[in-house]
């Protein structure tokens, strides 16, 4: 595959070598794309993302795959002249994160597939986490935690990993966890009496080097159960946060880290509950005031009635909406009523069945003059603008044409 050796092919802990620039170029002002007659640094592919380093003085910031050239080190500042020897350094923390997740993954889909034969189809690495895409068509927590458990029995067990180079006809006579279509010899990663699978990355040199294993959430996603998942020093930062946010939580439940979730469950039936009561406090309290309009009302003849109103207080969208429904609710009622929140004005227009007007007609006239939008029915129409002191003119507009009906 192209013109570079790989060293990590062999040696997945090589942090430092020795390499002959073979081409190297200007692709941005500071950045140059350099191409090594060998290297240990990983281009990105396989769901793993690329090594970072130095070489020489420059500093590699993108690794990337050219399949005809080789690999492409990305590098900032003065790259080596070609013919050159450079000495080429890997980020020892970076790289100890990417085997400890890629080796992580192994273990977890080959966990899947010992207990549930449930194939991976996919699998990412993020600077956040891992995720997989697993042919699971039954997942639950208890599942997903059992294969959890036994790959972490095989981190803990610390068993050798080694790297086999194969021939395809070698490999047809494995037991390979996955099919490779690529030609020629195959790089296999092996866990001793545990799994066999072709890849390209960079891995342990022992299961115990992962740590742990541990699984931040799964989903059901095109048709498969995706796994999130970390590994070594991310498991170990993840159970910090997790730790952090569990205490703090507990802190303000008044309660010890491991009882807040059953606090926290107290906490939301209760607040069920005053919500409820607030609700029907909010609806007598808009029964009373929707009697007070009432009285009020402007008399449009015998049988109609109409209140237009700019209300005092800043009122939500369901406060006005109650208020407008309860007045029209009431034989001959017109409501036509504004509040304001912040800088926006609202408008809500209703009628009863037997009154005259139609509300989205006059809520749409109203809301040209707040410069906003809204719309709705003949009997019942909302919406609003940003214009709030043009409110009092939008509903003496919208009052003058109820008048003439």
């Amino acid at each position: 595959m192209g013109t570079t050796e790989r060293l990590y092919y062999a040696d997945s802990h090589l942090l430092e070598f020795d390499a002959t620039v073979l081409a190297a170029r200007e692709i941005a002002p500071g950045r140059a794309a350099v191409i090594l007659d060998r290297t240990a640094f990983y281009p990105t592919g396989g769901g793993q993302p690329h090594d970072t380093g130095t070489l020489g003085a420059a500093r590699v910031v993108d690794c990337a795959e050219a399949e005809d050239a080789g690999v492409i080190h990305v590098c900032e500042g003065e790259p080596p002249p070609v013919g050159a020897r450079v000495r080429g350094r890997i980020d020892f923390a970076r790289r100890l994160d990417h085997i400890q997740q890629h080796t992580g993954q192994h273990l977890l889909s080959q966990s899947l597939i010992k207990l549930y034969d449930a194939p991976t189809r996919s699998f990412r690495m993020t600077e956040r986490a891992c995720e997989i895409d697993v042919e699971l068509p039954d997942p639950s927590d208890e599942r997903i935690e059992r294969a959890v458990d036994l790959a972490n029995q095989i981190v803990w067990e610390d068993r050798p990993m080694r790297v086999l180079n194969v021939t395809a006809a070698e490999a047809k006579h494995l037991p390979l966890r996955k099919d490779s279509a690529r030609e020629g010899e195959l790089r296999v990663i092996e866990i001793e009496d545990f799994d066999l699978s072709p890849c390209g990355g960079t891995h342990a040199a022992r299961t115990g080097e992962v740590g742990l294993i541990a699984v931040r959430g799964w989903e059901r996603a095109k048709g498969m159960t995706r796994i999130e998942f970390v590994a070594g020093g991310r498991a170990l930062a993840d159970y910090r946060l997790a730790n952090r946010a569990a205490r703090a939580v507990a802190s303000l439940l008044g309660a010890g880290r491991d009882e807040a979730p059953s606090a926290a469950a107290r906490l939301v039936e209760e607040n069920k509950g005053l919500a409820r009561r607030v609700r029907a406090l909010e609806e007598a309290a808009a029964r009373t005031e929707a009697e007070e309009l009432s009285h009020g009302a402007e008399s449009l003849g015998e049988s109609s009635r109409l209140v237009a109103r700019v209300l005092d207080g800043e009122r939500d969208a369901e406060s006005l909406k109650r208020l407008a429904s309860l007045l029209a609710s009431r034989p001959g009622h017109v409501a036509l009523l504004g509040s304001r929140e912040g800088d926006q004005a609202r408008l809500v227009f209703a009628r009863a069945s037997d009154a005259p007007g139609d509300m989205n007609e006059l809520l749409r006239a109203g809301c040209v003059l707040l410069e906003g939008r809204g719309g709705g029915r003949p009997d019942h129409a909302q919406g609003g603008g940003r214009r709030a002191d043009q409110l009092s003119s939008a509903i003496a507009a919208a009052a003058d044409a109820i008048r003439r009906a």
